[in-house]
């Protein structure tokens, strides 16, 4: 189809607005990774698009037509994270540490990264695997690698500099083929959207009310887990486990979150170790986050 179809169809306003079928939204992201439309078509579209808003189909057909061209290379026992490809602002990221944890239970930890995306503007987890030694039970896969045509739209999304539909599609991108997988969500809202548009691909999958969005929990919050078509809320709270790291809100540096990592203080430690409990029991290794802490 024309792509110039695809802008009317999420362009012209709420009474001419219409949602796209599965094939039409795989069509369109085809077109769109392959950068057949000229790039203010893909910009208008990606924005129209968004404000429409998006619809599961409209997500699975853009998904499945990334799955086409995604270079896979699986993982065993692998639990796959779903990290934001806007980056960290105030707080380093975990999971070098957490890994340390899973590491003698034979848990792998797959994270992926690229150039950095809009619209946060923080510390991407490529930055991070680039500047230190990460355990070997972290596996890291660079986009421009396992899907080139996503990573070469970075400048068009960079110059239209706003959240869109890619930034969910990207975060799970199912490259390792794992059986577990967790992302960050904000709000409960969106927990049945992500099961709906992700959930199927995976044995076990969670959603946490992550630090900055990620798979990372630095407060208290809550956490979903979705297996066999069923959703089950927890409550999840590092203080209840003598775990008093304090947050930070304010921007941090490239340097000063690495700082953390390889000179990590006490509480960051007991911190990363209550993620790794957190991340055994969604993976079904251990019953309950107390046993998970103690056992580790």
């Amino acid at each position: 189809m024309e792509f110039s179809k695809y802008i009317h169809a999420v362009g012209t306003g709420p009474k001419s607005n219409r949602d796209l079928s599965f094939e039409e939204a795989k069509d369109m992201m085809t077109q769109i990774l392959k950068q057949e439309p000229y790039s203010e078509q893909i910009a208008a579209f990606l924005l129209g698009w968004r404000l429409k808003p998006e619809t599961i189909e409209e997500f699975k057909g853009a998904i499945a037509a990334c799955d086409e061209l995604t270079h896979f290379q699986k993982v065993e026992n692998s639990i796959e994270l779903g990290y934001p490809f806007d980056g960290k602002r105030r707080n380093p990221y975990i999971f070098p540490l957490v890994a340390q944890f899973l590491e003698k239970e034979g848990i792998n930890l797959v994270v992926y990264g690229d150039k950095l995306q809009p619209a946060k503007g923080g510390i991407t987890t490529k930055e991070v695997v680039e500047n230190i030694t990460t355990p070997k039970n972290v596996k890291f896969f660079d986009r421009k690698e396992y899907l080139k045509e996503m990573s070469d739209l970075t400048e068009i999304r960079m110059r239209l500099g706003l959240r869109t539909a890619f930034n969910t599609i990207e975060k799970l991108p199912g490259v390792s083929q794992s059986e577990v997988a967790i992302t960050g969500v904000f709000h409960k809202p969106y927990v049945k959207k992500y099961v709906e548009i992700f959930g199927e691909k995976y044995r076990r999958f969670a959603l946490v009310q992550g630090n900055e969005g990620t798979p990372e929990l630095f407060s208290k919050g809550h956490m979903w887990i979705a297996q066999n078509g069923e959703i089950k809320q927890h409550i999840i709270d590092p203080h209840a486990f003598g775990i008093n790291y304090e947050k930070s809100w304010e921007n941090i540096t490239l340097e000063e979150s690495l700082a953390q990592l390889t000179n990590p203080s006490e509480e960051f430690i007991k911190l990363a170790k209550f993620n790794a409990a957190v991340y055994l029991v969604i993976y079904g290794k251990k019953e309950s986050i107390e046993e998970a802490y103690k056992e580790l």
